[in-house]
């Protein structure tokens, strides 16, 4: 649920999220397709409770209408309570809390992993303690992952347009900065968990990190700029490959036997082996991480029999 100056501008996100879907959840091995669903909200347009109910229960009607060939989760601008009302409608929503429940502190565990690993190939160990990173995007994701950084003894920036989340950040002992001076700060790392489109040609100039591994999806404003990162000495890692946790966990839902914990958390885990493969594959060809990653999509895709 987001808000979009016009319908065009929303059908182009919901192409773009669904693309990176496609491919989330290719890297990932995974026995799903892609999909991703939009609510559209106008600017300056506020819902009330009741109106928020009948717009989700409307785009209920519409995963229901397809039957079963979409599946529904909680995303930007939606929360678990949100699925439920969705549920009322229809069986093909994931993510409850009678099932796999919310996904963000999985997605958030995924991207730890594969930042991990990048770190690894910059500096020879996997070790967080000490690193001075950047999180851009304090939501149900990088607060997970800004509070699991913490924990590993990393230094925290981090930035959000919502200043309510001082108080995160104070709780974290990190330092605020608003976003745009977070992304060019110096840093080890910059963690992109709001929305895509922040690394351009100007700030791929501009950052001053030697790692980027985040969750938000569409972090590149263009695949060229996978080119100049790499020119730049900056190992980039792929955002559909790092913030597969979410889906790798509501995979699990889905499996036969239901849902556990004990099998997820592992899975989820595996996203730093899927990265550091890729990674590797990489160096290998002389290629940027992006051409790797989209390669072994590309690859899974065609052996599922299906066109990229």
């Amino acid at each position: 649920m987001w808000t979009y100056d016009d319908a065009r501008s929303a059908l182009r996100d919901v192409l773009r999220l669904s693309r990176a879907m496609t491919f989330k959840a290719a890297v990932a091995g995974l026995p799903l397709g892609g999909g991703k669903g939009v609510i559209m909200l106008h600017p300056g347009q506020a819902l009330d409770q009741d109106r928020r109910r009948e717009a989700l229960l409307d785009f209920a009607e519409t995963v229901a209408s397809v039957d079963g060939r979409y599946l529904t989760a909680e995303d930007v601008g939606t929360s678990d309570a949100d699925m439920a009302i969705i549920a009322q409608v229809t069986r093909h929503v994931t993510g409850l809390a009678t099932g796999s429940g919310d996904p963000s502190p999985w997605t958030a565990l995924g991207v730890e992993s594969a930042m991990r690993v990048a770190c690894e190939r910059v500096w020879g160990t996997t070790s967080l303690q000490g690193r001075r990173v950047a999180v851009i995007g304090l939501g149900r994701v990088g607060g997970h992952l800004a509070r699991g950084l913490a924990e590993a003894g990393a230094e925290l920036v981090v930035a959000d347009i919502d200043e309510g989340k001082r108080e995160l950040a104070a709780a974290l002992g990190a330092e605020w900065a608003d976003p745009a001076a977070a992304l060019r700060a110096r840093v080890d790392v910059v963690a992109p968990c709001a929305l895509g489109g922040i690394l351009d040609d100007r700030s791929a100039e501009e950052l001053r990190c030697r790692v980027i591994a985040g969750a938000a999806n569409n972090q590149l404003a263009s695949e060229g700029v996978a080119d100049l990162l790499a020119a730049r000495e900056i190992l980039w890692a792929p955002d559909f490959v790092a913030s597969a946790g979410g889906i790798v966990n509501i995979a699990v839902e889905l499996e036969p036997e239901g849902y556990a914990r004990e099998r997820a958390e592992p899975a989820v885990r595996a996203i730093g082996e899927t990265m550091g493969r890729i990674l590797d594959d990489a160096a290998a060809i002389g290629a940027t991480p992006l051409t790797a990653a989209m390669e072994l999509a590309r690859r899974r895709l065609a052996e599922a029999g299906v066109s990229a």
